[in-house]
């Protein structure tokens, strides 16, 4: 995302873009879930497990081939530091709008497959498959709605979204038959797409009105939250179920989700912060502290953006 965020400076061009990165994580969502189900089923435990990591050695030969990364020792980036944006509301509110719409499929992918089972006793192959329409609905929102939610304001396309996710969380435990899911499995994967797709792109705007133009620790923050939802959701998921109830536990999801609607209200503009702020960009021996070059734009050497 960092390097989307820097190559592609346009805020409409940049939506795009990582929506179509995003569409990529979601194919191979898309796939995982059955392949797996099936490869488990059919094949082996290990098979799948077997075959993701011939896929990820396959990957990293390839990033070193095509993005070819190199250490450049004389160059020095001098950027926002993580404990800083982190602090900064408007960031933490996208984070936690990414955290809160994460979280609902975080507590349904270890617990739906026990509740299916206790309710239904559906095939075990069937229990990949359930997950379909999330990934495709995903696929769709990360595809088609990050320039969608930069023309109508990525606010308004949060908030939508979080009701979506929330009455589509509200709805699941209401279905009596494995096909009744499909409907509110698609709405919860197409919600937090869209979520994904409005608010990835946001953080980099914030960077960029309000920062240095760095994008390597913001998208740290972003990451943190997605970690966070995906960490506390089982955990919390499995206790609360057992206490409480499947139902009772999506409910309360969905719930928290329409309760952080409001916040997204608050996203609706950047300011920009009262201070200057600087991105500089140095090379080694070349540069002078006593007699700095002049700073007209990207001149290899450094640039100042964002001066009020």
């Amino acid at each position: 995302m960092a390097v989307i965020a820097d190559t592609y400076q346009d805020d409409q061009e940049r939506s795009r873009i990582m929506g179509v990165i995003m569409g990529g994580m979601a194919a191979g969502v898309l796939v995982g879930y059955p392949l797996g189900g099936v490869l488990y089923d059919f094949v082996s435990q290990s098979a799948p497990l077997l075959i993701v990591a011939g896929f990820l050695f396959v990957d990293a030969v390839l990033l070193l081939v095509v993005l070819r990364p190199r250490f450049e020792p004389d160059r020095l980036l001098v950027g926002t530091s993580i404990r800083k944006l982190i602090r900064d509301p408007y960031i933490l509110l996208a984070a936690g709008a990414i955290s809160i719409s994460t979280f609902s499929i975080a507590i349904l992918e270890p617990c739906l497959p026990i509740w299916l089972m206790e309710s239904m006793s559906p095939p075990k192959w069937q229990l990949g498959t359930v997950f379909i329409p999330d990934s495709l609905g995903y696929f769709v929102g990360t595809n088609f709605f990050g320039v969608l939610g930069f023309k109508v304001g990525r606010w308004i396309a949060a908030i939508v979204s979080l009701i979506t996710v929330g009455i589509c969380a509200l709805t699941i435990p209401l279905s009596t038959h494995i096909l009744q899911l499909v409907v509110p499995h698609f709405g919860l994967g197409l919600g937090i797409g869209v979520i994904d797709a409005s608010l990835m792109p946001l953080l980099a705007n914030v960077v960029d009105v309000r920062y240095s133009g760095l994008y390597g620790s913001v998208y740290a923050i972003a990451e943190m939250a997605v970690c966070l939802a995906y960490s506390i959701g089982p955990l919390l998921g499995g206790y609360f179920v057992k206490v409480m109830g499947f139902s009772w536990v999506m409910q309360c999801t969905g719930i928290l989700n329409l309760l952080y609607c409001p916040l997204c209200y608050f996203l609706r503009e950047i300011p920009r912060r009262k201070e200057e702020n600087m991105a500089i960009h140095l090379n080694g021996p070349e540069y002078n502290a006593k007699e700095p070059p002049k700073a007209e734009g990207w001149n290899g050497y450094f640039s100042i953006s964002n001066e009020e």
